[in-house]
């Protein structure tokens, strides 16, 4: 079976129709927009939909468009044992692409584009898995089904519309993450809070602050406006703080006031470290700055004592912890709008085992009252997941990895959690990112290597006809 499998991929046929199927779907700007009647995610991702249910059918697949939220792709008719679970839907592009993020390039033997690792790609190589069991007839007594979302990257409204309508199958897994095999997902906390304050003329104090677009991405770029003070005020402060943080200022002098453009670096939010975090360096700059004292300055102080830069752990919040099984708290302070009134802002905390209400939420709640800040809404934490490292599908999937990786003994690991089944009870994430590759996730020059997608697909096969024999 493994020698049919490998024959099957290594044809350079199969290769290029891969290739060709990956841009197809990587071809269709499938970020989330405004909702409207068919098109409950935007008109992106019900393109991106459409196109992939298409696909699905010009490969011989019965596929099927739950409402404009999910499609489905299945191998047979037979009782559904399997799913497996990709999404369609891809983060905004951000800047200082070197291609085109929405055109699919493939360049010495790397894919670039948005949506090549995350999530259009591995979706893809499960796609062509299913294909391979097909076309070699292989012998499976059950059915795999590919359910394909369209808004992973926002909430997973899309999975939640399906499974109101559909039953969990027996085994799940997402090629939504990395190898070897992700079995526990840390819990999610992202509450929105801030303040308000009747306006005031005093000078200098900030009149505008912003950044940040998504609670899951590090953000790469803030902006503030400050009346009372000039560029040339402003900049002896900016030196210091762009060699601590990597950021990088921009000051203009404007009516009245000056300009502050912060160039930072984006990265997963659950990863926090691995970013330029450019909301938490303005406020490094602002909190220098000599500011009137009214409630703006307040504020600002506030959110840079509670959120300093290089703190993604919730030292300063007082919630950093960590346990054995799952790690350590990580926090993205992820977005940032103020004016003269008042600020809203929302972070994102990936919480181990070991939080608890306790020990997490009343006391980010109280480090805010005394601050003065509120939590405005979705002040809950969200479980964490884990399946046990001994679960039969937990082992053959990782029989699988060792199959076509040579990696004895691979052990299961723990993630900051959002992968695709975190809310899916047994499921697992299972690729396709590999330890040795940076895949730019969430960043720019996303890229994905041919040979790991022709390498992901082959275990995906052997991973369905070992779970549906």
């Amino acid at each position: 079976m493994q020698e049919k499998i490998n024959a099957y991929f290594n044809d350079p046929q199969i290769r290029k129709e891969l290739t060709a199927a990956v841009a197809r779907l990587v071809n269709v700007k499938s970020v989330k927009g405004e909702a409207a009647p068919g098109a409950p995610f935007g008109p992106g991702p019900k393109a991106a939909l459409e196109e992939a249910v298409a696909l699905c059918r010009d490969l011989g697949f019965e596929s099927r468009n739950y409402d404009d939220h999910v499609g489905i792709a299945d191998l047979n008719d037979k009782p559904t044992q399997l799913h497996i679970l990709g999404h369609l839907d891809v983060v905004g592009e951000g800047t200082d692409w070197d291609t085109d993020p929405y055109t699919c390039v493939e360049k010495d033997g790397l894919l670039y584009g948005r949506g090549v690792s995350d999530d259009k790609g591995p979706t893809v190589c499960a796609l062509f898995a299913m294909k391979c069991i097909r076309d070699l007839g292989l012998p499976v007594s059950k059915n795999v089904r590919l359910i394909m979302g369209t808004d992973e990257e926002s909430g997973s409204e899309d999975l939640a519309y399906y499974f109101a309508r559909e039953p969990y199958a027996p085994q799940s897994f997402t090629p939504d993450a990395e190898f070897p095999l992700i079995n526990v997902e840390k819990g999610h906390y992202y509450p929105d809070f801030g303040a308000s304050w009747p306006a005031v003329m005093v000078e200098p104090r900030v009149s505008a602050l912003t950044g940040g677009f998504r609670t899951n991405v590090v953000p790469p770029e803030a902006q503030a406006e400050v009346l009372g003070l000039s560029a040339a005020d402003v900049r002896p402060f900016c030196g210091a703080i762009e060699g601590q943080s990597g950021a990088v200022f921009t000051l203009t002098d404007m009516v009245g006031g000056v300009r502050i453009h912060c160039a930072g670096r984006n990265a997963h939010a659950a990863r926090p470290e691995g970013g330029i975090n450019a909301i938490q360096a303005m406020l490094e700059l602002l909190s220098q700055l000599p500011l009137a004292d009214c409630e703006s300055t307040k504020a600002v102080k506030a959110m840079h004592r509670l959120f300093p830069y290089g703190d993604t752990r919730g030292k300063a919040l007082g919630i950093a912890q960590a346990d054995d099984v799952s790690g350590d708290l990580t926090l993205n302070l992820a977005v940032i709008t103020m004016n003269e009134t008042g600020f809203t802002s929302k972070f994102d905390c990936r919480f181990p085992v070991c939080s608890t209400e306790e020990n997490c939420r009343k006391v980010c709640e109280t480090a805010f009252a005394q601050s003065g800040i509120s939590v405005i809404k979705d002040g809950e934490m969200h479980a964490y997941h884990m399946v046990e490292a001994d679960s039969p599908l937990v082992k053959t999937l990782l029989e699988c990895y060792t199959t076509y990786t040579g990696v004895k003994d691979p052990q299961p690991i723990a993630i900051g959690g959002g992968t695709y089944v975190h809310n899916i009870p047994g499921g697992v994430a299972f690729g396709c990112e590999f330890p040795d590759f940076d895949t730019k996730m969430h960043c720019a020059n996303e890229r994905a290597r041919v040979d790991d997608l022709l390498r992901s697909a082959k275990m995906f096969a052997l991973a369905i006809a070992r779970l549906c024999e």
